[in-house]
């Protein structure tokens, strides 16, 4: 992947301002898709929002919207010219992103896969895959040159770009075969509030498995607290 940086504007890490930017794909026009967008935007990253049409009226409003780094396109278009490819779809409808996206367009670039494998079947919502499968095998699988990273799935939109929405020390999750693109991507962590010691490396892709099948959890306690705004701390034993 190219380590090519743009000095665009300021980006906040860790606290400190950062003259470091990026170009950003997010796929995905959905809430999540804008706030990770909206949000890249405002620390001074290149974002090009991502849909299957050009005139997608959703991407078109949040490009107007969210300042002059943010644009709209098609999957494809956002792809081709980004140096991170974020997946903000649902996770069924990931792989037909990602191949309207374009697998040269994949290639060598860090895919961060934030979706859930939500299935609505007679009222219920399932997991599909589940188990022996995960979103995030699938994408790996599908596009093998693409260094893939799961994480941000287990939490709200709102708290994915600001962890401080929930006090204490909880926790996001991080899994993926490359270790470059995990550093990479808890560095882009950082840059939304989530210190190192916050981000748990869970080894390989296959733990994406784990980390998607805490939604039914993440489902119950959304509908015991009456809010999203909450997440899990894992603390350890002496």
């Amino acid at each position: 992947m190219s380590r090519s940086r743009m000095a665009r504007g300021p980006s906040a890490v860790g606290g400190r301002i950062s003259e470091v930017a990026m170009r950003y794909a997010v796929l995905g026009t959905g809430d999540v898709g804008r706030t990770l967008g909206g949000r890249l935007a405002q620390l001074g990253h290149e974002v090009t929002l991502g849909s299957r049409t050009k005139d997608n009226p959703a991407a078109l409003e949040w490009a107007r919207s969210a300042g002059a780094q943010a644009r709209a396109g098609t999957f494809a278009e956002a792809a081709s010219s980004a140096e991170v490819v974020v997946v903000a779809v649902g996770g069924r409808v990931a792989l037909a992103a990602l191949e309207a996206a374009g697998a040269a367009n994949l290639d060598g670039k860090v895919v961060v896969d934030v979706s859930n494998p939500m299935a609505f079947e007679d009222g219920e919502v399932r997991l599909s895959p589940v188990e022996s499968d995960s979103v995030g095998e699938q994408i790996q699988r599908a596009f093998p040159h693409a260094r893939v990273v799961k994480t941000l799935n287990t939490v709200n939109s709102r708290v994915m770009v600001d962890p401080a929405l929930v006090p204490g020390e909880h926790h996001v999750f991080v899994c993926g075969e490359d270790a470059g693109a995990k550093e990479q991507v808890t560095g882009l962590l950082g840059e939304f509030g989530w210190p190192p010691h916050r981000v748990l490396d869970l080894g390989g892709i296959r733990s994406a498995r784990s980390v998607e099948m805490l939604l039914p959890l993440w489902l119950d306690l959304f509908r015991h607290l009456g809010h999203a705004e909450f997440n899990l701390e894992v603390r350890r034993g002496h």
